[in-house]
């Protein structure tokens, strides 16, 4: 009989096992998350260098962290669905009607339409909630849908061709798309955020796009309910319930930094900090969660509520990267303050408060990240739908609230 020394010996041996079998994932989610890293940088310098726009427009600080988390959700599950089925075999590098890729294009294009309309909405009533004065409704349908047309068809291209260079040079799409492309949706998103609400700035300008951006809204859904096909309306009919909720907790994100915005605004470093640590937050959850959902499809482990070896190894992957990725953009976004002369606090200072908030936000990320997929598995749903959106999200509010905490407390702000 085994002794209970062994037993644990035999379980340290198939976790590390486990953990060599990952060090090509390490190394590849390692790479993608410091180029998803620096694109994160161009975000954040957007932002610190939008101050007088902010102030111009109120209520647009509300608008920003949920039109870029809705891209980093909704391409995050294209990525995630695309990865598993490179993974089970059953990708095809084209175009083609009913395939995959042309699939995932179309619940793409009629996600971004319609939840970027959406998003609009809920932006103006969250923000009156919490008494905060905004721009008109149609203000904020041109800048959240124009935007969000204008990022989408970038990304689009891209995501593509990253699925098809995966697929044909044997890369882990589960652990490269998520990061990149919660990069691009930053560093694309809020330039066109920036252009489309200069565009409001003229009256009839912003009146024909904000009837051509409704009517456009209106098209998607119209076309998804009459002309889809069957598979097409399958994966909206699941990523529908997502998308209406997450943009709400993306827009509370919003909110709490509209309230803090007088504050942030006298420390741009900090502004410069933090998209790119909301989006590397929830890149490190869309990996992990694209992960888990990709195990899950093929089997080999099961919705259980206690994770079993692998699920664990893709936990401690991600911690390892979160552990490298917050530090350096401490340090990154102290030494691009220094260098463009921006207000902040010092490096250490910087370097201590992305640590210890990131810190608060990985253990939630683990845990919604597992959990989320388990519960969708057990339920019949695809976890590819519904991880990325949700934690992508939760990790928007919860990477805002946690820096800008660190910050406070620290009396940086």
């Amino acid at each position: 009989m085994a002794t209970p020394r062994r037993v644990l010996a035999r379980r340290a041996a198939r976790l590390l096992g486990y953990w060599r079998s990952e060090t090509r994932t390490f190394r590849q989610g390692l790479v993608a998350l410091t180029i998803s890293t620096a694109a994160g940088f161009i975000a954040g310098l957007t932002l610190a260098g939008s101050d007088q726009l902010l102030r111009d427009l109120p209520g647009l600080l509300v608008l920003i962290p949920a039109s870029v988390g809705l891209r980093g959700s909704i391409f995050g599950a294209m990525g995630a669905r695309l990865g598993t089925q490179i993974a089970a075999g059953l990708f095809v590098p084209n175009l083609r009607p009913g395939g995959p890729l042309r699939t995932n294009v179309e619940v793409t294009v009629v996600s971004a339409l319609a939840a970027s309309f959406f998003l609009a909405v809920i932006a103006k009533l969250v923000a009156a909630a919490f008494g905060e004065s905004t721009i008109s409704l149609w203000d904020l349908v041109t800048i959240s849908v124009l935007s969000g047309a204008i990022a989408s068809a970038v990304i689009i291209v891209l995501t593509v061709g990253l699925a098809i260079t995966s697929f044909r040079r044997g890369w882990d799409l589960d652990a490269v798309a998520t990061p990149l492309l919660t990069a691009l949706g930053d560093m694309i998103t809020l330039p066109a955020i920036v252009v489309a609400a200069l565009i409001t700035r003229t009256d009839a300008a912003n009146a024909a796009l904000a009837t051509v951006c409704t009517v456009a809204s209106a098209a998607a859904v119209l076309y998804a309910v009459t002309h889809a096909s069957p598979i097409t309306r399958r994966i909206l009919r699941e990523m529908a319930p997502i998308v209406a909720v997450t943009p709400i907790i993306d827009v509370f994100a919003g909110a709490v930094l509209e309230a803090q915005r007088d504050r942030l605004l006298t420390a741009a470093a900090v502004l410069i900090m933090i998209p790119p640590f909301v989006s590397q937050a929830g890149a490190l959850g869309g990996i992990l969660s694209s992960r888990l959902s990709s195990k899950l499809r093929l089997g080999v482990i099961s919705p259980r509520g206690r994770p079993q070896p692998p699920a664990l190894v893709d936990g401690s992957v991600v911690v390892a990267l979160a552990l490298v990725v917050f530090a350096f953009i401490g340090l990154a976004a102290w030494f691009i303050a220094e260098a463009t002369g921006q207000i902040g606090p010092g490096i250490g200072s910087m370097l201590g408060a992305s640590l210890l908030a990131g810190a608060l936000v990985v253990p939630l990320m683990l845990v919604t990240a597992y959990y989320v997929a388990v519960a969708t598995s057990r339920h019949g749903l695809d976890p590819d739908n519904a991880g990325v959106p949700i934690i992508t999200s939760v990790m928007d509010l919860a990477g805002v609230s946690a820096v800008i905490f660190i910050m406070g407390v620290s009396g940086v702000i």
